[in-house]
């Protein structure tokens, strides 16, 4: 950089500025003096520059989910969340640095400025763990009574509520619910069902599943058979559940929505062209994943910051 500025007769932070695209620098000299350092083959050492600010201009994404070839990283949970979270971040000049659980031991991970927690896991067992390493953090999922983190998610208890109105509209009175209430937003989306049904003198079966995949939804349809536990309702808490419960539905003979009403979670774009097409809890993950990184960012500058509570809508179609 010295020799930079040597040859081009100004001094080194007017090269390091212009190497940087800093509007202190004018339009003129940058182009000059970025083609100079083309010409000498000089490139800005960004690792050196954020060792020096102490910054790494990096936030670690850490998906808290086990892909399966049942439900991948393609769906549109987690990919809607990261389109929004690396669109708001890539403009801020960061960059993301995507892992799962997995991974999230990386020596680059506890280097990042900051980081996004995409699922609390289990009784909020990833919150725990990640919050060890002292990250500036905002996490997705459920809101909790006596949550210390900053939480960004689907109104989940609004969710269950209007999914139960939805039942009790149709006059179904044995619904039942399929998830795993263990995750805080599973919980949450299960209480509000429970509250709702119960105004109604409703109380529904949970059939409790881990998996959100469509052999799990085709399992606890077949347990249910099974045990000959009379149903007209299902409430599932991902749509995976619920398109493997009306294929197992299909199996046993029962007509949907005659029979047996099926409501999913998420309105994945699957859903619509399901048959039938499937009723399901839309999520708005675009304008989640865009809260997300700009409640980081804020983090990451000692700003002070609110969780936030986004609306859901229920989409009915044929089931």
């Amino acid at each position: 950089m010295a020799d930079l500025a040597d040859l081009a007769g100004v001094s080194k932070i007017t090269v390091s500025r212009a190497l940087s695209d800093s509007p202190l620098v004018n339009q003129a000299t940058r182009e000059r003096l970025q083609a100079l350092a083309r010409e000498h083959g000089y490139k800005l050492n960004l690792n050196a520059r954020n060792l020096r600010l102490r910054h790494s201009y990096t936030v670690a994404v850490i998906v808290e989910m086990k892909p399966s070839n049942d439900r991948t990283m393609l769906d549109p949970y987690p990919l809607t969340l990261l389109g929004g979270i690396s669109q708001e971040l890539t403009a801020a000049g960061y960059s993301v640095l995507l892992t799962t659980r997995q991974g999230a031991t990386a020596a680059a991970v506890q280097a990042a400025d900051g980081m996004i927690l995409l699922g609390q896991g289990v009784h909020q067992d990833a919150v725990r763990r990640f919050d060890k390493l002292g990250l500036p953090m905002v996490v997705w999922g459920a809101h909790g009574d006596h949550d210390h983190h900053v939480v960004v998610g689907s109104d989940n208890r609004a969710g269950g509520q209007i999914v139960a109105e939805h039942f009790t509209g149709q006059g179904r009175r044995n619904p039942v619910f399929i998830g795993n209430p263990g995750h805080p937003e599973i919980y949450e989306r299960l209480h509000g069902f429970v509250d709702a049904l119960a105004l109604h003198g409703i109380k529904p079966l949970l059939i409790r599943r881990d998996e959100f995949t469509l052999a799990s939804g085709m399992d606890a349809i077949d347990a249910l058979a099974a045990r000959k536990v009379p149903f007209d309702a299902v409430f599932a808490c991902s749509d995976l559940l619920a398109m493997g419960a009306i294929r197992a539905l299909n199996a046993l003979g029962r007509k949907v929505p005659d029979d047996v009403a099926v409501v999913g979670y998420d309105d994945m774009p699957l859903a619509a062209s399901f048959l039938p097409p499937l009723s399901s809890v839309r999520q708005d993950w675009q304008a989640g994943g865009t809260q997300l990184a700009r409640k980081v960012l804020a983090l990451i500058k000692g700003e002070e910051v609110e969780s936030e509570v986004l609306p859901v809508e229920l989409i009915v179609r044929g089931t």
